[in-house]
């Protein structure tokens, strides 16, 4: 076995750069062109023969020179945020009104570094690895990849995915078992009425006043329909009507998202959905009014495989030495490597980026959003390792 921790220190000023020139030049999903072309010409350079699925994404196979065995992906995602960026840094956004947010640049540049220091060492693979660099996580984008038939030629066994994750102190590692992210559905909605003058509320149907009373409504969802204890969030992003103080607006237009946790996705999901139109009929009745709803596919609940998580965990005491901080992790953030987890074993892992000192404790889609980069490397180590014990197990 080769000194894994010795290559991964001698590439940390390289996988510190590549994340910065990504940072400085951010994407928006399937816009993600030169990050594109940076990854395809990395990959090339070490041997590889990546392919463009999707219009920005990348895929390419290490096969392993040490026998026929498993396939294993290995998943970054690209996209960066419409989020104008605060942070001040040297390398800050080069691209007006766009910024990444959320970590994004560092998962690629990850992934890049455990592609280099495996390529290097094929020899000692049994299996192949299948390195994914999908565009647009934020809106979705691993299932148009699947439909691509990412997870075919070869036929992957198994997935492995990180996030740096803000909410985790540095040098702390989030792993749990089982469903570890929400179901989320995004929605946009209409509340429609009739405008009128504000002096003569009487003749009008105030959209407004409606939707104001959807929103609270929707507040029972999480305190009477469903047990309290099982979570789940309604979360209304934005609200926009009316054009002037003294006209009542006849539409008002809202979105946002709902989040769950539940067991049995298929079989509760659909009750959700229902009891959230119910109360939007219900509240709308009450009120004269009528409205449009708009479901906007998002992600299923992200289910990390028990063997697989297994095997990270006993890398990760390798990669930090210590088995104390690796830390229980729920959430009811959305990921699409969800789409992934629902199709082939597989375990997504949190490593902890927050510092205080470092500014570097900003929550995700923030305009300060920062990550630590020392914490970068034992992210590289911990996908080489977990890699190289599922396929050599």
């Amino acid at each position: 076995m080769f000194d894994i921790k010795k290559e991964v220190a001698e590439l940390e000023s390289e996988l510190i750069a590549i994340r910065r020139d990504i940072h400085e030049n951010p994407e928006l999903g399937y816009q993600e062109f030169r990050t594109s072309k940076l990854v395809c010409d990395y990959l090339k350079d070490l041997g590889l023969e990546p392919e463009i699925v999707t219009k920005t994404g990348v895929v390419a196979v290490l096969r392993g020179g040490a026998g026929e065995g498993k396939t294993i992906m290995l998943r970054a995602d690209m996209d960066a945020l419409p989020v104008e960026e605060e942070t001040g840094l040297p390398y800050a956004s080069k691209t007006k009104g766009v910024m990444h947010a959320c970590g994004h640049d560092g998962h690629t540049a990850v992934q890049l570094i455990v592609a280099k220091i495996l390529a290097a060492h094929k020899d000692e693979l049994k299996g192949n690895v299948k390195f994914v660099f999908q565009p647009n996580e934020e809106e979705a984008g691993a299932l148009n990849m699947i439909e691509a038939g990412v997870l075919e030629n070869p036929r992957v066994d198994a997935a492995l995915a990180l996030h740096l994750w803000s909410p985790i102190k540095t040098g702390h590692v989030g792993l749990s078992e089982g469903p570890i992210l929400g179901t989320t559905e995004e929605f946009e909605l209409e509340i429609i009425g009739k405008a009128g003058h504000t002096s003569t509320p009487h003749t009008a149907k105030d959209a407004l006043l409606g939707a104001c009373n959807v929103v609270q409504a929707m507040q029972q969802l999480g305190t009477r329909e469903f047990n309290p204890l099982l979570p789940i969030a309604v979360m209304f992003g934005y609200i926009n009507g009316g054009t002037a103080r003294n006209i009542i607006t006849g539409s008002v237009k809202l979105g946002g998202t709902i989040r769950f946790l539940f067991p049995d996705e298929e079989k509760n999901k659909p009750i959700v959905l229902e009891a959230f139109e119910r109360v939007v009929k219900g509240t709308c009745m009450a009120n004269d009014l009528d409205y449009k709803l708009t479901y906007i596919p998002s992600n299923p609940s992200l289910f990390n495989n028990s063997e697989m998580v297994s095997i990270v965990k006993d890398a990760a005491a390798e990669v930090f030495e210590t088995r104390d901080n690796v830390d229980e992790f729920k959430s009811l953030a959305g990921e699409d490597f969800a789409e992934f987890s629902q199709r082939v074993p597989s375990v997504m892992t949190w490593v902890g980026i927050a510092d205080t000192q470092k500014k570097c404790d900003f929550p995700h889609h923030h305009a300060k959003f920062d990550i630590d980069e020392s914490m970068m490397k034992y992210g590289v180590e911990l996908q080489v390792r977990s890699v190289l014990a599922y396929l050599n197990k």
